[in-house]
C-alpha cells in the first residue's frame, strides 16, 4: 500500500487523532519493562499509538519473513546499532512487515490476543532507554539565521557570519559520553567565566545556563576509514532523526572558544528524545532546501537538495508553575546546509562514520523572531528578558524544565517525535 500525506494506512492499535505515533510512523526506540519481578533487558521496540510494539517478541513469535530480517538476531539485541549496521534494505523490509502485521486488516497480532498482550507493552509501563551506543557525537552550525545572530552578539554587526560559512558545514567533535535520554536531570555545570577589569577569571556554577533546540542525524552503515561518502550516496546512510537540546553553559563556552572550539560549555550533558524517527516516515514532509549562494563545490553538490517541513517548539515549565510556556517556535525547513551535505562533509577527508554514530544541526532558528531556538539569541545574550508564563527569564533558573517537541503534520495523521525533556538541578557544592 502506498504511503504518502494522504495514506489510506489505519492500525487495529487504537490511535488518539492527535497522537504522534500513527501507522505511518513507527519510530525506533529501546524500553525496559516498568515493574517486571526479574530485572529484564533492554529491547528494540517501535511504537504506535499509547504502546510499544516490543520488537524482540515480534521476531520470537517468527512475523520477520523477510530474507534480511528472518534469521537475524538484530531485535534481540539491548540497543538499535546491529539493525542501523545492516542498511536501508534491512530497515524498508522491517517497516514493511510492521506496517503489515499493525494494520486494521492484517488478523496475525490483531485475533491473538496472548501474542498481542506479549508485543504490544503500554508506554505506561516502559522506561525509555538511550537506543543506540553513540560512539562519536558531531555538531554542526547550518542555520544561518543561528549564526548571523550570535555574530552580531559577539562580534558586531560587520561580518556578523564570516565568509567560510557559506562554503562549508561548520561542525565539532561533540562528546558522546555525556548524550543522554530524554527526562534525565541535567545538573548545572561549572567552569571559568570571562574575567572583570584586572580580575582573575570567575569560577563556579554557570550563570548563563541555555538550551538549544536542534535535532541529530543517526548513522546506519556508515564508511571505511579512508573512502569518503558521495553526496549522492549520503541518504543511504542516514536511519532518522532525534530531538535534541545540546544544553550549553554560555559563560563558559564564550571564555573558552577563543581560539579553538566548545569545550565545557558544551560538554557536560546533551539530551536526545528517546524515539528515532526514519526517513521513510519523513519522507511525505519533504521540501525544497533553501537556495545556497555562491553554488556549493562540487562535492557538497547534490541533485536532491531537500529539506523537511518539521514544525519545533520549545516550552519552559519553571519550578514555582504548574503548567509550561512556549518560548520558541522554529522548523527544521530552515536548515541551510541538509543532512546529507553535513554527511558528505563529515567523510570527505575520509572520516570513518560508524552505525549510531550522531551528528546534529546545530540551533535551528528561523527568520522570525518567536523562532529563534535558545536564550541566547532570544535574550540577545541577557540584554532583554523573556515572558515565561508568570516569571521572565534571560537564561535558565534552578528547576526549570525545558520541554523540545517535534511533529510533522500530514492529512489526517501526524508524524511525531514525542518529546526531549530535561530538569536543571542546582550545581552540586
Amino acid at each position: 500500500m502506498a504511503e504518502g500525506s494522504r495514506s489510506p494506512l489505519r492500525s487495529f492499535v487504537e490511535v488518539a487523532p492527535g497522537s504522534h505515533f500513527p501507522i505511518q510512523n513507527l519510530p525506533f526506540g529501546v524500553f525496559r519493562r516498568r515493574g517486571s519481578p526479574e530485572p529484564e533487558p533492554p529491547r528494540p521496540a517501535v511504537a504506535i499509538g499509547d504502546f510499544a510494539l516490543d520488537l524482540a517478541a515480534v521476531s520470537d513469535a517468527g512475523l520477520f519473513h523477510g530474507p534480511l530480517l528472518s534469521a537475524s538476531p538484530c531485535f534481540r539485541q539491548e540497543t538499535l546499532n546491529m539493525f542501523l549496521g545492516m542498511g536501508r534494505p534491512a530497515w524498508k523490509e522491517a517497516r514493511a512487515t510492521l506496517q503489515k502485521i499493525l494494520s486494521a486488516d492484517e488478523p496475525v497480532l490483531r485475533d491473538n490476543e496472548a501474542l498481542k498482550k506479549k508485543c504490544l507493552v503500554p508506554m505506561s509501563d516502559t522506561e525509555m532507554l538511550l537506543p543506540i551506543t553513540v560512539g562519536d557525537y558531531t555538531d554542526f552550525f547550518c542555520s544561518v539565521h543561528h549564526a548571523r545572530n550570535c555574530g552580531f552578539i559577539f562580534r558586531g554587526p560587520q561580518t556578523p557570519v564570516n565568509p567560510n560559512w557559506f562554503q562549508l558545514p561548520i561542525g565539532y567533535h561533540g562528546r558522546a559520553s555525556s548524550v543522554i535520554v530524554s527526562g534525565t536531570d541535567i545538573i548545572r555545570p561549572k567552569g571559568q567565566g570571562h574575567p572583570t577589569g584586572d580580575s582573575r577569571p570567575y569560577f563556579g556554577p554557570s550563570k548563563k545556563l541555555d538550551f538549544e533546540l536542534e535535532m541529530a542525524a543517526i548513522v546506519g552503515p556508515g564508511n571505511e576509514l579512508g573512502k569518503p561518502i558521495d553526496i549522492n550516496d549520503a541518504e543511504e546512510h542516514i536511519f532518522g532523526l532525534m530531538i535534541m537540546n545540546d544544553w550549553s553553559a554560555r559563560d563558559i563556552q564564550a571564555w573558552e572558544t577563543i581560539p579553538l572550539g566548545p569545550f565545557l560549555g558544551k560538554s557536560f550533558s546533551t539530551t536526545v528524545s528517546p524515539w528515532i524517527v526514519t526517513m521513510d516516515a519523513l519522507k511525505p514532509f519533504t521540501c525544497e532546501a533553501p537556495k545556497q549562494e555562491p553554488e556549493p563545490l562540487p562535492y557538497l553538490a547534490e541533485k536532491n537538495h531537500v529539506n523537511y517541513d518539521i514544525p519545533l517548539e520549545v516550552w519552559i515549565k519553571p519550578k514555582e508553575q504548574s503548567e509550561p510556556s512556549m518560548v520558541a517556535k522554529s522548523n527544521f525547513k530552515h536548515l541551510y546546509w541538509t543532512l546529507t551535505q553535513q554527511l558528505a562533509h563529515h567523510t570527505v577527508n575520509g572520516c570513518n562514520l560508524r552505525p549510531g554514530d550522531m551528528f546534529a544541526t546545530g540551533t535551528l532558528s528561523g527568520p522570525e523572531t518567536e523562532s529563534l531556538g535558545c536564550l541566547l539569541e532570544l535574550t540577545w545574550n541577557g540584554q532583554k528578558e523573556i515572558s515565561v508564563g508568570n516569571s521572565t527569564r534571560k537564561f535558565l533558573e534552578d528547576g526549570d524544565e525545558v520541554i523540545l517537541t517535534a511533529c510533522c503534520k500530514g492529512e489526517g495523521y501526524n508524524v511525531g517525535f514525542g518529546t526531549c525533556t530535561g530538569k536543571v538541578l542546582p550545581a552540586l557544592p
